[in-house]
């Protein structure tokens, strides 16, 4: 579709969320990668606000802001829907949504950070409490997936989210995601990965690598 193009950090969960609901709903997109040390200048005037990615553009209109773009999609293309109908379950998936966006923001920020061992640990633990409040309120009943039996946009929220978790663990070489501790969480997430337009979307070595370089550059410019 040469009217709806998509510029965005190929590694950044925020990305993540707009790409897979594409793929999900098979519409067809222009994908733009963007140097997050050099933004071009149409990024720069489409989200001349925060300058920061995914940016939607549908028809030469931006869209800003990765979750208000996979509401913008649903509500455009039905197909495969990923926010609920009923209003109640709309507001309830609104606010867990939200509480994956400050889940991120509380929690990566640190992992991109000069810390020793005790830092690390505390940043585990705080991770470890919320995957606690996961599995207890969202995963109760065993379902497949946050959103049931099939995905939403609960999903999406959160599993851009643990792929990046996952990612970081990896190349940290700490186990993030325990099964023993979070086996419900652990079993959702396996379910998400399993979705063909999300597994390895992207390649799991390659997001490793991409994020032991962009540490390596954050911790040298902080040095500076």
């Amino acid at each position: 579709m040469a009217d709806l193009k998509v510029h965005g950090f190929w590694y950044s969960p925020f990305t993540f969320r707009v790409l897979w609901t594409l793929k999900l709903k098979g519409i067809s997109y222009e994908y733009i990668e963007e140097d997050r040390y050099n933004l071009s200048p149409q990024l720069l005037q489409y989200n001349p606000v925060h300058k920061k990615t995914p940016v939607l553009v549908h028809a030469g209109k931006p869209i800003c802001e990765s979750m208000i773009i996979v509401e913008y999609i649903d509500e455009l293309w039905s197909q495969n829907p990923l926010v609920p109908a009923d209003s109640y379950e709309k507001a309830v998936a609104r606010f867990w949504v939200r509480y994956a966006d400050d889940m991120i923001s509380a929690v990566l920020p640190p992992f991109f950070g000069r810390f020793g061992s005790e830092e690390q640990e505390k940043v585990i633990k705080d991770i470890w409490e919320r995957f606690g409040v996961i599995e207890d309120q969202c995963l109760g009943d065993h379902k497949k997936f946050l959103g049931g039996d099939t995905l939403n946009i609960v999903d999406i929220a959160f599993g851009s989210l643990m792929r990046t978790l996952v990612g970081l663990g990896d190349a940290l070489e700490v186990k993030i995601l325990v099964a023993e501790k979070f086996p419900r969480l652990h079993a959702w997430f396996n379910n998400f990965m399993d979705v063909p337009v999300i597994n390895n979307n992207p390649e799991h070595e390659k997001l490793v690598a991409a994020i032991k370089v962009f540490r390596e550059k954050t911790l040298a410019s902080s040095r500076e």
